[in-house]
């Protein structure tokens, strides 16, 4: 214990013999269950400490506050710490710690979910294996992963997001992977990491921790970016996409060869191409049988707006729209040129690109130009901003986007769906 002003604050060994009889966490006090522990976070808007007696009302039987004025000294149901979320992130490191198992870290521009989500179906074949669930990939999601590990699990996949430089240091420090991949390079939030080399650097910091630790690092050859990232001296899991994934069909879903079997996927885009190789070169490493590394992969469809697609009356919609950035929107788009027939594309804009933002949506426009389509819709301030004499519709926003829409006589069509997660352009077709 630590003593402050009168106040002890607990220690993390003592709280994790608290957290093993009490292992549901909860960060919302509307959503506790018995015996699950309550953590106070604090926000921009909130501070979660003010909300610590409701979740005692509502069943829980711990909170953990850092705010010593709402504790009530006398009710063993509070422990008070220094700082709510460092604890957090401490109560998972010392859970890590425990554990005797591969810890696989995923981090990247684009393509990290779906990675994640390969992977998982193809190594649960042969191992209780855990993922990071949706995409609670950011300070606070890392430590409820880490945290929900059972004692049965034998695999721990690790989604790493970020935003800026440092960030996936500290989550490897939480998290400490034994091995690593990176999806790939691309302009994702060049506003927080300040252009492509800032992301090279900040994305590569997975590479530093698990090399410094004798850890492995899965390695696609055919990324020249990647390789040239990689610190000497590593020890890597070479792989090539390229021989790994060969493909039969495009068209709407791949279809792929593996070793004299042809596997029909749900992924819709040659984009995938590469996360289907990493799953196929992990499950390859880790022991799993090549018919059941294609029974993974052929069954897992893609939900939550990632390259799914919808079907209603004779028009198709690939709804590639949970995120967005510039180089998973000029591959989106190129990708969807390829499909014959008629093509409408709706496009919102690209977010968190700062200075960048003006000069990378009017290079989407003109790259729209360079194919045929029925008609483009573009939605949100930045494209309004890039607005150019090329063919287009501007929008403001998705409901004037939805009002045009509507007007819109479609028959026999596919439509592409693509924005940041802020436009929610998937939204025009509700």
């Amino acid at each position: 214990m630590h003593i402050c002003r009168g106040f002890l604050f607990m220690e993390i060994s003592k709280l994790y013999h608290i957290w093993k009889r009490n292992r549901i966490i909860s960060i919302d006090s509307r959503n506790v269950s018995d015996s699950c522990m309550f953590f106070a976070l604090r926000g921009d808007k909130f501070n979660g400490n003010e909300y610590a007696e409701i979740a005692l009302q509502n069943g829980a039987a711990y909170v953990v506050v850092d705010d010593k004025d709402l504790v009530k000294q006398n009710d063993k149901r509070y422990i008070l710490v220094q700082n709510v979320l460092d604890t957090l992130q401490q109560l998972a490191n010392h859970h890590r710690r425990q554990l005797n198992i591969p810890v696989l870290a995923i981090t990247g521009s684009n393509g990290k979910t779906t990675t994640k989500e390969l992977l998982r179906e193809v190594i649960s074949k042969k191992y209780i294996t855990l993922a990071t669930k949706g995409n609670l990939n950011n300070h606070i999601g890392v430590p409820l992963t880490l945290l929900s590990v059972q004692d049965d699990i034998e695999f721990l996949i690790v989604e790493m997001g970020a935003n800026h430089q440092g960030e996936i240091d500290a989550l490897c420090q939480i998290a400490e992977p034994t091995f690593a991949l990176i999806t790939n390079i691309g302009k994702a939030h060049l506003e927080g990491f300040g252009g492509v080399e800032g992301i090279k650097k900040g994305k590569s910091e997975i590479y530093k921790y698990v090399n410094k630790r004798n850890g492995q690092i899965f390695l696609n050859s055919d990324d020249q970016i990647l390789s040239s990232l990689i610190p000497e001296n590593s020890n890597i899991i070479p792989y090539s996409s390229e021989q790994l994934v060969n493909l039969v069909q495009e068209e709407p879903f791949i279809i792929f060869e593996l070793e004299g079997c042809n596997v029909k996927t749900n992924l819709y885009g040659t984009y995938n191409k590469p996360n289907i190789a990493f799953a196929i070169a992990a499950g390859f490493f880790f022991g799993v049988q090549k018919q059941e590394i294609c029974n993974a992969i052929s069954s897992y469809i893609p939900d939550n707006n990632r390259s799914q697609l919808q079907k209603i009356g004779n028009t198709t919609y690939i709804k590639d729209a949970y995120n967005a950035n510039p180089t998973s929107m000029r591959l989106s788009i190129e990708s969807f040129a390829k499909l014959k027939g008629k093509k409408i594309i709706i496009l919102g804009d690209m977010l968190e690109l700062g200075e960048f933002s003006l000069y990378e949506h009017t290079q989407i426009i003109e790259l729209t130009t360079t194919f045929k389509f029925e008609d483009i819709i573009f939605i949100g301030k930045n494209f309004m901003d890039a607005k150019s004499q090329n063919p287009g519709h501007y929008f403001n926003n998705v409901e004037e986007a939805r009002n045009y829409f509507k007007g819109c006589n479609i028959e026999n069509t596919t439509i592409l769906l693509k924005g940041s997660r802020g436009i929610a352009v998937e939204r025009i077709i509700e």
